[in-house]
């Protein structure tokens, strides 16, 4: 079984930045694509980032030059760093990760979510 945890999620002021984590545990064989999805109140959920396991990531037009994804596959962790953060980006962001367990399935596992409030 693979578990997804997402971390640093939290309010602040616009114009600020966040990083938010988000470690993938369990019966791993590989990971391929780890990303990042958000869902603000009455609108469906939408992918932000999306990071290959050689490191070339993807993003909205509404977060390109703003956000950042990296990840380091020795840790199975992706990092979104988030700058100049505006009120339109608040939502709960997600990670979601898929790959290859240990004994040859396929896998994609989101995880619980962590709000993002930006708000002065």
């Amino acid at each position: 079984q693979v578990h997804v945890v997402e971390s640093g999620g939290g309010l602040v002021q616009p114009g600020r930045s966040l990083s938010l984590s988000c470690a993938a545990s369990g019966s791993i064989g590989s990971i391929n694509g780890m990303g990042w999805y958000r869902q603000a109140p009455g609108k469906q959920r939408e992918l932000v980032a999306l990071i290959n396991s050689g490191g070339w990531a993807d993003y909205a037009d509404s977060v390109k030059g703003r956000f950042t994804a990296s990840r380091d596959n020795a840790k199975n962790t992706v990092y979104l760093q988030m700058n100049s953060l505006k009120p339109e980006d608040t939502a709960v962001y997600y990670c979601k990760v898929d790959g290859t367990s240990a004994w040859g399935t396929a896998f994609g596992v989101w995880g619980q979510g962590t709000q993002v409030t930006v708000s002065s």
